[in-house]
C-alpha cells in the first residue's frame, strides 16, 4: 500500500482517486470545492484543507488541474504543494499545461530535495474507469520507476518521453490535432447531408472509412446525441490549442490548421457553446451552412 496524495478532484481526478482507493492505497486529497470530494471522503480518502497538507502527508503527490494558472495556484505560496515537499518525496502532475511552467516547477521541486514527473494522459472518462489510460512521462527514469506501480493500476501503457517538459509537449502536439480532425469530418457529414443523405447514415459511413481515427469514433457520434456529462468542453479544447499556438511561436513552427480551429472555437464560445463538449463545433458549422444543428 502506497501513501499517496491527489489534488484536483474533477471529472478525471475523482475517478483516478477512486481507482487508487479500490487498489488499497492510502490517499489524502484536496479540491477547491470540498463538496465535490464528499463521495471520495466517504470511500476512505483523507481530506486536506490545502495542497501543502496533501504534499506533507504523502510520499507521492499527484495533481490534475484545468490549466497553467490553476497549476501555479496550487503549487505556489505558503499553502502550495512546493511548501509541503521535502527530500525523498515525488510530485507528479497530470495536467496539460505550459511546458515552460513544468520545467520551472521541476527545478524548484529539485531545490527542495524532491523530484518531479509530468504524466499527461491520453484517454477520457471511460479509459479511467477501465484502467486503460496511456501516460506520457517527462522527468527522471529513476523517479518513474518508483511511481510506475501506481500508474499501472490506472493505465495500460506508460511512455517515457524524456526530461521534464517533453511529455507535456507531446500531449499538446496530440491535442492540437483533435479539433481540426473533427471539423474536417463534420464538414464531410454536412456535405453528404446536403446531398440528401441522412445525417446518421453519413456519419456511419465516414466513421467506417479510412478517415476515421479513434478520437473521431468516440466523439463524433455526440452530434446525434450530446452527452449528459461533459468530459471535455469547448473552453478546455481552446485552452489546449492556445498552448499549442504559444509553443509554436516559441519554437518557430507554423500551426495553420490549429490557428483556424482556434478561430472556430472562439466562434463556438460566442454562440454560447463554451461549456458544451467540443463536438459542439458541429453546431457552428451547421448554423454557418444554414442547416439544422
Amino acid at each position: 500500500m502506497a501513501n499517496l496524495g491527489f489534488i484536483g478532484l474533477g471529472i478525471m481526478g475523482s475517478r483516478i482517486v477512486k481507482r487508487l482507493l479500490n487498489a488499497g492505497h492510502r490517499v489524502s486529497g484536496h479540491n477547491r470545492t470540498r463538496a465535490k470530494a464528499q463521495s471520495l471522503i466517504e470511500a476512505g480518502m483523507q481530506w486536506c484543507d490545502t495542497p501543502r497538507q496533501v504534499a506533507e502527508a504523502a510520499d507521492i503527490t499527484f495533481s490534475m488541474v484545468s490549466d497553467t494558472a490553476a497549476l501555479s495556484l496550487i503549487a505556489d505560496g505558503p499553502d502550495g504543494v512546493l511548501a509541503g515537499l521535502a527530500a525523498g518525496k515525488i510530485y507528479v502532475d497530470m495536467s496539460t499545461v505550459s511546458p515552460r511552467l513544468i520545467r520551472d516547477l521541476a527545478g524548484r521541486v529539485a531545490a527542495r530535495g524532491a523530484r518531479m514527473l509530468e504524466t499527461p494522459v491520453s484517454g477520457s472518462v471511460g479509459a479511467v474507469e477501465s484502467g486503460t489510460l496511456i501516460f506520457y512521462v517527462g522527468g527522471e527514469a529513476e523517479a518513474l520507476e518508483q511511481v510506475r506501480p501506481i500508474l499501472e493500476t490506472i493505465g495500460q501503457k506508460i511512455i517515457h518521453i524524456g526530461p521534464n517538459g517533453q511529455a507535456v509537449s507531446v500531449k499538446i502536439a496530440i491535442n492540437l490535432t483533435l479539433a481540426p480532425q473533427l471539423l474536417s469530418l463534420f464538414e464531410g457529414v454536412l456535405l453528404a447531408e446536403r446531398s440528401g443523405i441522412p445525417r446518421a447514415a453519413a456519419l456511419d459511413a465516414l466513421l467506417n472509412s479510412v478517415v476515421a481515427s479513434p478520437a473521431m469514433k468516440y466523439r463524433a457520434p455526440f452530434i446525434l446525441k450530446m452527452p449528459d456529462e461533459v468530459w471535455f468542453n469547448i473552453a478546455m479544447m481552446q485552452k489546449d490549442l492556445q498552448l499549442a499556438l504559444e509553443l509554436g511561436r516559441e519554437l518557430n513552427v507554423p500551426l495553420h490548421t490549429a490557428a483556424l480551429a482556434n478561430e472556430m472555437l472562439t466562434t463556438a464560445r460566442a454562440m454560447g457553446y463554451g461549456e458544451q463538449d467540443f463536438a459542439a463545433l458541429f453546431k457552428v458549422l451547421a448554423r454557418t451552412a444554414g442547416m439544422d444543428a
